[in-house]
């Protein structure tokens, strides 16, 4: 359950705010969309070894 301290006089755009940050980092909806579908764990590592290709050329250019 998140919760979110609310100060004293705190605008409530502001504490909704707070919650959204929060919310976003627990990642829960993240979770909840690779959930609707079945993917292979082969697929899964392919993907993730693609996206540490792609950030290792990033960095490569960098320098």
């Amino acid at each position: 359950m998140i919760i979110v301290q609310v100060k004293e006089g705190e605008n409530i755009e502001r504490a909704l705010k707070k919650f959204k940050r929060k919310f976003e980092r627990t990642g829960v909806v993240k979770e909840l969309r690779a959930r609707q579908a079945f993917q292979k764990p082969s697929v899964t590592n392919r993907k993730k070894m693609m996206k540490a290709v792609y950030v290792q050329q990033l960095r490569s250019v960098e320098e």
